[in-house]
């Protein structure tokens, strides 16, 4: 009976035990908002809400918020530090980004020249003489109508100074003259009185120059052993990193080369038409320095947006002081066309979808890497802007493999390597899909 009355004792206090451990389990599964199957009706009957806790379900909601605010200011305060290291070191960078994007222009020549048995050095070097040949050829054109029409420039903007100053004076605002002569004492005044800050600025145009002169010196030999050594990268870069990540790496670094070259090459051509079209324009009117304006054109067709509004500007000026306002509007309404063609028609003809941004980004980019690098900065926007979207691309494609959204068969991948790296993401994604039908 003791024995009996023993167990009976136990079996309650079991029973209340058990009890509790179930109460305190259910009420843990709560608090993280989820109510396991077997605690479902006990929670909802001892629970006052009828179901998940309110507090369970706003506390897993400040859980994610906080974890993906932390990584949203991790990420941002990378970004800022890789921004300041780059600031710090931008003088050392700027001629390794010339090299690279040149480059890119040379490479089909020297790659013809290498295919046809011609030795890696021989093939860089003729590629770079090429180019010299062809920069050499546009300044030799440009220089003599530069020297020949600067004159007549400068001659006929003293004409226009002039006859603005008469118009002020007999026009409708009745200026007098020694208002005028007040204004120009003043102006000449402040210009007396800032000769030191104007000496400064010429000394440090002096020294800007000196620096442009070495960093192209620099970029001219590295842009050597690009085209020599370039092909040995890669390889490199897989034996040092390993199979996984040299795969990756690999894929996504040949993905950026070819939009790198294909962007070059578009915004060659678009701006080769642009400069064309507006040179036929400005020789039918007889605009001084048509040669210089051209080539100003198609350099500036390289900074999209800003580049073709600086370069045409500068074409309406020439023209207002040559030509006076009507020419000046003639030209203007040319420019206003040609871009026009520009935006609608080439730019969606030649550039593929892969490679095009859309413009808000484009503009936000130039006038980002344009406050923060100056000149080189805005020239040098839209290549890291699309070298940027290339590698979301990839880890977009790479995420979707993981997922189940995508299989290998239906990415078309730029290399061997990046065919490996696109079957491993969709056996990971599989072996996922187990992992979790498994649980």
């Amino acid at each position: 009976m003791g024995g009996t009355a023993t167990m009976g004792n136990r079996r309650p206090s079991n029973a209340i035990e058990a009890i509790d451990r179930q109460e305190e389990s259910a009420n843990d599964y709560v608090e993280d908002g989820v109510t396991p199957p077997r605690t479902a009706a006990y929670a909802a009957d001892r629970n006052p809400n009828k179901g998940i806790d309110r507090a369970g379900v706003i506390s897993h909601a400040l859980k994610w918020t906080a974890s993906w605010s932390l990584r949203f200011i991790v990420v941002v305060a990378a970004t800022w530090l890789v921004l300041q290291v780059l600031g710090m070191f931008w003088s050392a960078l700027l001629p390794v980004a010339i090299a690279l994007l040149v480059t890119t222009v040379l490479w089909p020549p020297v790659r013809w020249l290498r295919a046809h048995k011609v030795p890696p050095a021989l093939a860089a070097l003729g590629g770079l003489l090429l180019a010299v040949v062809v920069v050499g050829g546009i300044v030799a054109a440009t220089a003599p109508t530069v020297s020949s029409q600067w004159g007549d420039l400068v001659n006929q903007s003293v004409a226009g100074v002039n006859q603005l100053r008469d118009e002020l004076q007999n026009g409708p605002l009745h200026i007098q003259p020694d208002q005028i002569d007040q204004a120009t004492a003043s102006i000449t005044d402040r210009l007396k009185s800032s000769g030191d800050q104007i000496a400064t600025q010429v000394l440090n145009g002096i020294t800007l120059a000196g620096q442009v002169l070495i960093d192209g010196v620099v970029a001219l030999i590295l842009t050597f052993f690009f085209l020599k050594d370039g092909p040995r990268f890669l390889p490199w870069v897989r034996v040092s990193v390993g199979r996984g990540a040299g795969a990756h790496l690999t894929e996504a670094l040949t993905r950026v080369w070819n939009t790198l070259s294909g962007f070059i090459r578009t915004q060659a051509i678009v701006s080769a038409v642009d400069s064309i079209c507006i040179g036929i324009g400005l020789v039918v009117l007889q605009i001084p320095l048509t040669v210089p304006l051209i080539v100003l054109t198609f350099f500036g067709g390289f900074i999209p947006i800003v580049g073709a509004f600086a370069a045409g500007t500068v074409a309406v000026l020439v023209a207002l002081v040559a030509g006076g306002v009507s020419k000046a509007l003639i030209v203007l309404i040319i420019i206003v066309a040609v871009q026009q063609i520009e935006g609608h028609v080439l730019q969606p003809l030649l550039q593929s979808r892969s490679m095009s941004l859309h413009p808000a980004i484009v503009l936000l980019s130039v006038a980002f890497g344009g406050s923060e690098f100056g000149i080189p900065g805005a020239f040098f926007a839209v290549p890291v802007a699309a070298s940027v979207a290339v590698l979301w691309r990839y880890l977009s494609e790479q995420i979707d493999l993981r997922t189940g959204d995508a299989r290998a068969g239906d990415l078309s991948p730029a290399t061997a390597e990046g065919e490996y790296a696109a079957q491993a993401g969709e056996r990971h994604g599989r072996l996922l899909a187990q992992l979790r039908h498994r649980d």
